[in-house]
């Protein structure tokens, strides 16, 4: 896909590809460091595909901001190199979405209406992704299904039919490959 990049950061003739790329950024814990990190993709005209933030050490009060985005390799360079100078931010980890020395995994829950029947074929659907049930009555169940964007896209175009009426999703999680830890 070759587009011409609106952001201030390219020349406006310069045609660049878009890529997928998923920054993982570690933060302090505290209040308005969200918003200054999204501000720097708002700010240019850049969407957040999916957004993940959850506490990953209390004693140090830090965060892990994991976000997906679309943008030219010149605007991440940029969006990266800007997230590094705010001061809540310890630092930054920037993976296209194909690199294979990267996890990426979501997860989501499915509410599904139908009788034990009818869940036990979802079931049989989602096996591949060792479904868990977090919830089932006689005419409904929650099943928990974790794997990549994509995958969980497709299951929730498939179970539709099955009589899905609800579904909630986490948003892409990274981390990296092996025993090295990411600095």
């Amino acid at each position: 896909l070759m587009v011409k990049s609106k952001s201030a950061y390219s020349t406006p003739s310069k045609i660049s590809k878009l890529e997928t790329h998923i920054i993982v950024v570690w933060v302090d814990n505290e209040a308005s460091v969200l918003s200054r990190v999204v501000g720097l993709f708002s700010g240019r005209g850049y969407n957040i595909e999916s957004l993940a933030v959850a506490e990953v050490d209390q004693k140090k009060n830090l965060s892990r901001i994991t976000i997906v985005t679309t943008g030219t390799p010149e605007v991440i360079e940029q969006i990266v190199l800007q997230l590094k100078k705010l001061v809540p931010v310890h630092k930054v980890g920037n993976f296209k979405r194909d690199d294979k020395n990267v996890i990426f995994k979501e997860m989501a829950l499915f509410k599904i209406l139908g009788n034990k029947v009818k869940i036990k074929k979802v079931l049989n659907t989602c096996k591949k992704f060792n479904p868990v049930i977090l919830d089932q009555s006689n005419k409904s169940a929650v099943i928990q299904i974790t794997g990549l964007r994509r995958e969980l896209d497709k299951m929730s175009k498939n179970l539709k039919t099955h009589g899905l009426i609800s579904v909630s999703r986490t948003g892409a999680v990274a981390m990296t490959r092996g025993a090295e830890i990411f600095n």
